[in-house]
């Protein structure tokens, strides 16, 4: 019954660029209030986008979005909405210069995953997971996740300021539980902000779910079916976590284009950007095309049905597009295998280069060194193109976001 008023259908979320460029231009008569609104929690989200999955994956592009309400509204009037859109791509440009926080990560949810002493840790986790714990909003919330995969983003708030301060669990096993039902889980958008909520990303600074604010922001009647545990949110206490030391920037360092071998080279087309007909490879001349489906990692990262059906989706569409844009058939792998896939096409279309967008810090970069040497073994070049606004905005990110989004209006205005 408690459902029943805040119901779990999936929502609206694009898989093609088609519907989020519908879905982006449906949106832009509310940018206006968004500032005002976005906080207020609703049922089927009406106060935001609901790009980010597709904003994500670069079905749309942060510049798209920021110039569509540009055309209607003063710059004033929308800052706030493009300065949500740009976070994303703030935080995957803050990861991408300290990439030992991601490498950390996984090597403290390893040993919480695994350690036999963890146990009883992991047994409480998977029971809030499951919506079994004593606050039922926080239940309610993770019922939506797992239905739906999408949280707004003041719930996911509220949800690991509760998961780490009030359950005392430890935020690397939220992380992974978002990235895992996300539509839009995003390595460095969602690994930065559970280190933020958890006091960690910028020290001193924590957040907690306080009922007060939950009684603003959510509709009374979801508050008053899912009432019980409330109370433990009148007081909340700061869980204060080790001090870590400062991270280290490494700006990487990029190669230089190689020279690419006409009618001998071939696209890559991968999850983590899905619009190579608007990208550096569009001047290419490609002998042959392959979009991957990394259903490997999928299945290893757990991935719900719901998130593999969107990916797939959103691969299928992708293929389809640079198909009619480069006027040769796509060929869309069935091998789990990114290895294999990308090997076994190489070789049949004799390629001497692959080329593809570069992935960011995450699942698909951290297999990279392993494609290179096995493509490398078998005289295959693998090169990777950046779009020129990455390249503008990921040195910015060397302090916080408002000192990123002062320094990066200069980029965006050239």
């Amino acid at each position: 019954m408690q459902d029943e008023l805040f119901a779990h259908p999936t929502p609206g979320f694009a898989a093609t660029r088609k519907d989020a460029l519908q879905q982006l231009d449906a949106f832009i008569p509310f940018a206006g209030r968004y500032a005002r609104d976005r906080n207020h929690v609703l049922p089927g989200h009406t106060n935001v986008s609901k790009l980010s999955p597709a904003i994500r994956h670069r079905l749309i592009l942060e510049s798209e979005c920021a110039a569509a309400p540009l055309r209607r509204y003063a710059a004033s009037t929308v800052e706030k909405f493009i300065q949500e859109v740009y976070w994303r791509r703030y935080w995957k440009n803050w990861l991408s210069l300290r990439p030992q926080v991601w490498t950390d990560y996984l090597d403290e949810l390893a040993v919480l995953q695994n350690d036999p002493s963890m146990e009883a840790t992991r047994a409480r986790a998977a029971r809030c997971e499951a919506g079994q714990s004593p606050i039922a909003i926080m239940n309610h919330f993770s019922r939506e996740l797992i239905a739906t995969g999408y949280l707004h983003n003041h719930a996911r708030m509220w949800f690991a300021g509760w998961w780490i301060h009030i359950e005392r669990l430890p935020w690397q096993l939220g992380a992974d539980f978002f990235l895992r039902h996300l539509l839009d889980g995003d390595p460095a958008s969602n690994t930065l902000s559970w280190r933020w909520v958890a006091g960690l990303q910028t020290p001193g600074k924590t957040y907690l779910p306080r009922r007060s604010n939950l009684e603003k922001y959510l509709p009374g009647e979801v508050l008053e079916a899912n009432h019980e545990g409330l109370e433990q949110l009148e007081h909340p206490q700061v869980l204060i976590l080790p001090t870590e030391a400062r991270s280290a920037i490494t700006r990487p360092s990029l190669p230089p284009t190689p020279s690419l071998h006409d009618g001998c080279i071939g696209i890559w087309i991968h999850e983590e950007d899905l619009l190579v007909e608007q990208s550096p490879l569009a001047s290419l001349h490609p002998k042959a095309i392959l979009a991957t489906r990394d259903t490997a990692t999928w299945t290893r990262l757990r991935y719900p049905e719901i998130r593999t059906t969107w990916l797939l989706s959103a691969v299928d569409d992708a293929a389809k597009r640079a198909s009619n844009a480069f006027g040769i058939e796509v060929e869309v792998s069935s091998d789990s295998s990114l290895i294999k896939a990308l090997f076994h096409w190489a070789s049949e279309h004799q390629l001497q280069q692959i080329a593809a967008m570069r992935p960011e810090i995450g699942p698909l970069h951290d297999q990279l060194d392993h494609l290179h040497a096995a493509l490398s073994n078998a005289g295959i070049e693998l090169i990777f193109f950046d779009r020129p606004e990455d390249l503008a905005l990921r040195p910015l990110a060397t302090g916080g976001f408002f000192s990123f989004w002062e320094k990066m209006q200069k980029p965006l205005e050239g």
